[in-house]
């Protein structure tokens, strides 16, 4: 059920069942969206799937080709769009540095005009929204642990800029349509995130480090690795988004969805030698610009607001992302 639809004015997706949900994905393509996606199929909800491929790949739905409760629409959000659905996740944007910088003001465009177009269509149908927000709101963080309340330090003009304000400028927006149109928001500030599905070229560090140690490549690690991530696996994270979806309506976010347990960047590179069995070295590389030093989430709030925490430790989250890279390899 794909198709390479652009206009989509008054295109309604037809209902199957009427105690279904018919749930709108932006970026459903894309690492985590085609995660969320699985799991809600397997909910009984019928699914639109919206993404430009900008980052999303074809490969990551093709699964569900043939599932009659799917269906697909090539669109770029910056653009309006028009659909009758009951709720609305928006996980259209790039997240890695690669991929936001190579073209950073249409990253800014899709942070904030998408999430304009969404929430113009969530008010119009007075159904829930939910924005995939980031912990690059809190930029380099002068508070640790990251709790929800704190406002960030964020540098206005640098490279990052383009995705950590413009993340920043849509979860503005979402609180004032929440305060000036009563629009149901949800608002979900996920941090670093890793498993299946990645993409091999996004820059991340755990895809970095598997891909280098699997082709016994040195380990390229910025700086010194003394810098801290707490890296959540993406079977936790979907749990999460779905859980702040479903819950009270006053329980707008935002929330802090990762994992709390921190490690070091060198202690990364150290513990995907020994899981991938790898002779790969590790060697220093200049550090990016503003890149933040510490960053780990207080999950206290979608503890007590959500019954949410992860279950998947590092190590397994591990070995599950580094089976899923060796079998893509053996295919190649």
């Amino acid at each position: 059920m794909f198709a390479n639809i652009t206009a989509t004015v008054g295109r309604v997706m037809p209902r199957l069942h009427e105690s279904r949900k018919r749930i709108l994905v932006t970026g459903g393509a894309g690492f985590v969206g085609s995660h969320l996606i699985d799991k809600l199929l397997t909910q009984g909800h019928e699914i639109l799937c919206v993404d430009n491929f900008f980052t999303g790949t074809k490969k990551n739905i093709e699964h569900l080709r043939d599932n009659w409760s799917f269906e697909f629409i090539r669109h770029d959000i910056t653009v309006p769009i028009y659909y009758d659905v009951d709720e609305i996740y928006n996980l259209a944007c790039p997240a890695s540095p690669i991929h936001y910088q190579h073209n950073p003001i249409q990253t800014t465009r899709t942070s904030v005009l998408g999430a304009i177009n969404v929430l113009d269509l969530a008010t119009r149908l007075k159904c829930k929204v939910l924005q995939a927000s980031t912990s690059e709101v809190y930029g380099d963080p002068e508070i640790h642990p990251q709790v929800e309340s704190y406002w960030g330090n964020v540098n206005p003009i640098g490279l990052r800029s383009c995705y950590d304000e413009g993340k920043r400028c849509a979860e503005t927006l979402f609180f004032d349509y929440h305060r000036q149109y009563g629009t149901p928001i949800k608002v979900a500030r996920i941090f670093n995130t890793y498993g299946e599905r990645m993409h091999p070229a996004d820059g991340r560090v755990v895809s970095s480090f598997v891909l280098q140690a699997l082709h016994g490549d040195p380990i390229t690690v910025f700086g010194d690795g003394s810098q801290t991530r707490s890296f959540c696996y993406v079977d936790d994270l979907v749990n999460g988004l779905i859980s702040l979806m479903e819950s009270d309506s006053s329980v707008t976010g935002p929330i802090n969805l990762g994992n709390p347990d921190e490690f070091t960047i060198y202690d990364l590179a150290e513990l995907v030698i020994r899981e991938v069995g790898s002779s790969s070295r590790i060697v220093p590389a200049p550090l990016p610009s503003d890149d933040p030093k510490q960053r780990q989430p207080d999950i206290s709030k979608a503890q007590a607001l959500l019954g949410w925490t992860p279950k998947v430790n590092l190590r397994e989250g591990l070995r599950r992302t580094i089976t899923h890279f060796q079998q893509v390899q053996s295919l190649e």
